[in-house]
Order: C-alpha cells, then structure tokens, then sequence
C-alpha cells in the first residue's frame, strides 16, 4: 500500500435501499418508469425510438401534465430516457401502415423494466446511473436553435458549412461539467452534505475558471466566469430533475439585470461579469444560484469518478479488507470518518482477534509504521475491555510495548509493569512521527513537542540516542517549531548526533 492520502475524502453513504428510493422519486426518471410501465403494442414510435405526436398526446395524461406549458417536452424527455435506459424496448414493424410513415415500429417495456420493483436496490441504482449519463449528455449538448444559426454563420454567403469552425466542442464541454461536478463533490463532502454546504454559483464557476496562481481575475476570465453561470444554470436545473442536486436557479430578473449591465457596457459583457462573478453581498448571494449534491448525487459522482480510475472511498470500503489496509488508509480520514470506517471493520470480527489482527498491522519500521501505530490505538479504543488480552501478549515488543502500556491504562489496570525509560523514549519519538507531514495537525503537532520538551529533563540528551527511524527527523521537526531558541537549538543539536551516529541497523 503507498499510504498516500486518497484523492478524495471519504464519505458516508446512505444504505443503497434509501438511495434507490431517492432515485425512484427523482422527476424525470419516475417518468420514465411510469412511461415503462404505460407502453404497449399500440405505442407508435418514429425512426429515433421517439413518440409520435398522437403518443405524446397520450404521455402527456398519463403523467398527469395536462396544462403545463413543457408538457408535452417533458413527456418526451421521459420516454427518450426511458428509451435510452433499457426501460422501453423498441421493435421495428415490417407490416406497417403504409399510410403512417412516420411510424417504424412500436415500444414495449424493457426487461429492465422489472428491475424497477422485482430487482435489488443496486439494479435500480444501475439503472439511474445509465440515465444520468443520458441527462449529463443532454445537459453538454447545444441548443438546436442556436446550433443552426452557428452552422449558417459558418457558412457565409453561399459557402458550404464548416463544422469546425462552430463554436462548440462536445469534449471540452463534457469536460467542464465533470470538471464542475467534482468540485462540487469535493466541497460538499468536506460540508458534510448538509444543506448548508450549497454553494453559490459564481464560486462554483470561478473554482473551474480562474487560475489558482491568479491574485485577481482579469476582465477576460471575469466574462467567462459569468458565461459560464448562464450555462451552468441550465444545466443545473436538468440534472436536478434526475435527483442528482438540490438547485435553486439563477434568479430571473438577475439575468434581466446582467443583460442590462453588458449593453451600459458596450456590448463587452464586462459589466455584467463583474457583477455575476466578484464577491456579492450576503443578502444577494442566493439570487445568482445555489447548487449542492443530494445523497444521491453524492453517490453518482462518486460512481462516475471511480470508473475515471479516481480514489474516491467510501466509509464501509475496507471492512472487508485485512487490518494491514485499514491501517494504512485511516490516517488520511478525517477522525469522524475514520472512527466511523473502524466500526464497520470491527462489527464484522470478534473482538480479541481483531485487537491482535491489528497490533500484528502495526508493526513495522517503515517510514508509514508510526502512522499504523497510531491509528491501531485510536482502533482499539472502540474495542474496549475484550482488547485487554492481545494488549498483555504484547508488553515486551519493543516496538508495541508502549502502545500496549497506554492502551491497558486506559482500560484501568493497575498491574501493569512501568515501561523502561528507552520505550519510553521511543514511544515518545513514535508518537511525535505519526504527526509529521500532516499539515493540518501542525497545531497539536506544536503543543505535543512543548510537553513533551517540558515535561522530560534532558530529554535531547537521551533523544538522539533512541534506535527509531525517525528519530533524526522527529528532533529536527521539534528544532524548527519549537517557540523556545534555546530549547530549539538544542533540538537541533540532538538531531546532527542522530545523523552521525552509526547505524545500528534497526
């Protein structure tokens, strides 16, 4: 295992049973269940699997749309994605009706179809998933309106159409919104999900757009941060429908407003992306669009990264894995999460055996073994009394033995022998290890070698000659942050005899 921190921060999902409710109860693929389930031999359909119109007519009542002004293009979305997903299965007729040309065959529900209420909630969710990659691909796709007037544009006068000279890139657009959806991902998992991890609009684009080498946007980067809010809003809106965000859309007379500002501007647009993509006040911030993943849409981003070869983990991946895995991966989890992970992994081993599978993990004098050690104590913590035993098997381990001194002290015995002063010494330089190269530990990090340098007399003179590893690196740390110049460079002192001593060879 290399130890690195994954790529992405763990998350907690939802059992898949409540995540397949959710995806039953997103608008869009209800629809196309419920349009599953209605089709029959006398559905006609047209050369693209789509209804035809006396079909969307009927699709129309069925789903209960009678009056709304996108009914009839929200019947049809419905069918194509049921089309699209296996729901609906389309048959060629042979003997049409000469007479209904626009007819090439009809529909019947799929095999999948059955999935919706016979299959598992992981058959649901595999088929929510084929959908959102119908939606995301709709969400990227152009409008045909402007499409045909850029391909007219292209043209010229009389000129025949150059394709390559549209104004669209179907790569570079689907690269965007993944590029979107993982930061949003990303902030919404380090938020904890929560409602209040929505994140506004114009910060979201700029996340994507502006370089992070870039003190203050330019104009130019400015204007696209705005264009990309415009576009990010329609898109927003269509994938909410499918479960994957809770939206709240850019506010109407905003835009009305932006439109206005890049006319006073000359037509640069300059205006109106300053005002959609600086800083905004509080109170107005929700106007210009709030975004954040649902359960759900935590679950399928995560979904689409892993199949992009991500490390995006999930709490419950290691329960099934040795104690050597959950060691090495627990230290880059937040601590709520890696409590949460070592649980898991416990509940499924008896309790005596798993103390002692993870104190064999812990072993080691690798540059990652300080890391496991700390992180098996943290583990042990949640077994409790049952540790006890594996705890005593391990008292005269050089390398375990203070670890299982602490561990059984916690637990209240009292018949424990004290530790000799070199593992004391050693557990010491072990602890402070465990927390180097952990930015944002460098406060405890901080405090833990004050105490430590206040509360052992002479400790550097006895320090340097501990047989760990670390010991060098541990001193020289203690040496640049400790607050005390003097106690500071005898830390530094301590760690050039470490350097030069000879090596024992571990």
């Amino acid at each position: 295992m290399s130890g690195e921190r994954p790529t992405m921060p763990p998350v907690r999902l939802p059992p898949e049973a409540e995540l397949a409710r959710d995806a039953l109860a997103a608008p869009l693929f209800a629809r196309a269940v419920r349009l599953a389930r209605w089709a029959g031999p006398r559905t006609r359909v047209g050369a693209g699997g789509e209804l035809l119109e006396e079909g969307v007519r009927e699709a129309v009542v069925h789903l209960g749309l009678e009056g709304d002004e996108y009914a009839a293009a929200d019947a049809s979305e419905a069918w194509q994605l049921a089309v699209d997903t296996g729901l609906v299965e389309i048959t060629e007729d042979e003997t049409a009706d000469e007479a209904d040309d626009a007819a090439i065959g009809t529909a019947t529900a799929g095999e999948d179809a059955a999935l919706i209420t016979a299959g598992s909630p992981q058959d649901v969710l595999g088929i929510w998933l084929s959908g959102l990659e119908t939606v995301l691909g709709d969400a990227v796709a152009p409008d045909l309106a402007d499409l045909l007037e850029s391909i007219g544009e292209a043209a010229g006068e009389g000129g025949a159409p150059d394709l390559g000279a549209l104004d669209w890139n179907p790569e570079e657009e689907a690269g965007f919104l993944d590029g979107v959806l993982r930061n949003l991902y990303l902030l919404t998992v380090l938020e904890g999900g929560s409602a209040e991890s929505a994140v506004p609009l114009p910060a979201l684009a700029a996340s994507v757009i502006v370089p992070d080498d870039m003190d203050e946007p330019t104009d130019d980067v400015l204007e696209q941060v705005s264009a990309a809010m415009m576009r990010l809003d329609d898109q927003f809106r269509l994938l909410a429908t499918m479960g994957l965000v809770d939206y709240q859309p850019v506010d109407e007379s905003l835009i009305e407003e932006l439109d206005e500002s890049e006319e006073t501007a000359g037509g640069g647009g300059e205006g109106g992306a300053r005002k959609g993509a600086q800083e905004v006040d509080e109170a107005e911030v929700s106007r210009y669009g709030m975004v954040r993943l649902t359960e759900l849409g935590v679950y399928g981003v995560r979904a689409r990264l892993l199949d992009d070869g991500v490390d995006a983990p999930a709490v419950g991946d290691l329960a099934d894995k040795g104690a050597d895995v959950l060691l090495d991966r627990l230290p880059g989890y937040p601590e709520a999460m890696a409590q949460a992970e070592a649980e898991q992994w416990l509940a499924r081993r008896e309790p005596a055996e798993a103390a002692r599978e993870l104190l064999a993990a812990a072993r080691g004098d690798d540059a990652h073994a300080p890391r496991r050690r700390l992180a098996c104590q943290q583990a042990l913590l949640l077994v409790g009394a049952e540790a006890g035993p594996a705890l005593r098997e391990v008292l005269d381990d050089p390398r375990l033995g203070g670890l299982a001194r602490v561990g059984l002290a916690e637990r209240g015995a009292t018949d424990v022998p004290p530790p000799s002063q070199d593992m004391v010494f050693w557990l010491t330089i072990d602890t402070i290890a465990a927390q180097l190269g952990s930015a944002e530990d460098a406060g405890e990090l901080r405090e833990l070698i004050q105490g430590v340098a206040g509360q052992h007399s002479g400790f550097f003179e006895a320090a340097w000659r501990v047989d760990h590893p670390a010991t060098a690196d541990v001193l020289e740390v203690m040496g640049r942050l400790h607050p005390d110049r003097k106690i500071a460079k005898e830390a530094r002192k301590a760690a050039f005899k470490a350097r030069s001593k000879p090596s024992s060879g571990g």
